[in-house]
């Protein structure tokens, strides 16, 4: 399955690219993530919790980063086995374009599974895997992007305040 998308998030590129290294702002915007260690240096160790059509599964796996080119784009590869219910593994090719004071993130997502969710059929394993990619980007948009106008959440909400890494940043 291959994926190619973009989002404009409210923040300046460094401030992006920073959160794109950052272990707390990825474990908070990976759907399912129950635990994450590790360092942009090293790679991180991750456990995702995952249903998949009727297939739930807890995958433990890592991710790597690399040909990063420091406010401009990096590589994001992991791999997960999630037990009886087989393997997933994929990667992220993510570039940073500057466009005022916004930064547009573009991404190209390529993911592959196997075992029993490659059972599943292709039809339901690309829209799970399009709506995951989907639901990581949006949350980090949220989760870097200064909120725009007229976008402020309500403070009784329980979800997180909108822009909170880039708020850490300059606080």
């Amino acid at each position: 399955m291959n994926l190619s998308d973009s989002k404009v998030i409210n923040a300046d590129r460094a401030t992006v690219y920073a959160a794109l290294l950052d272990p707390e702002v990825l474990a908070a915007c990976v759907p399912g993530c129950q635990d994450m260690s590790g360092s942009a240096e090293t790679g991180f160790e991750a456990t995702v919790v995952q249903k998949v059509g009727p297939v739930k599964a807890t995958f433990k796996g890592a991710v790597e980063l690399s040909d990063r080119v420091e406010n401009e784009s990096l590589t994001l590869t992991g791999a997960g086995k999630g037990g009886a219910a087989g393997f997933a593994k994929g990667g992220a090719n993510v570039r940073l374009e500057e466009d005022g004071d916004q930064t547009i993130l573009h991404y190209d997502v390529e993911a592959k599974v196997g075992g029993k969710l490659a059972q599943l059929g292709s039809r339901i394993i690309d829209g799970f895997a399009k709506k995951m990619a989907d639901q990581f980007f949006t949350s980090f948009q949220d989760a870097v992007g200064a909120p725009v106008d007229g976008d402020e959440e309500d403070a009784s909400e329980d979800k997180p305040k909108k822009g909170w890494f880039n708020k850490l940043r300059k606080g």
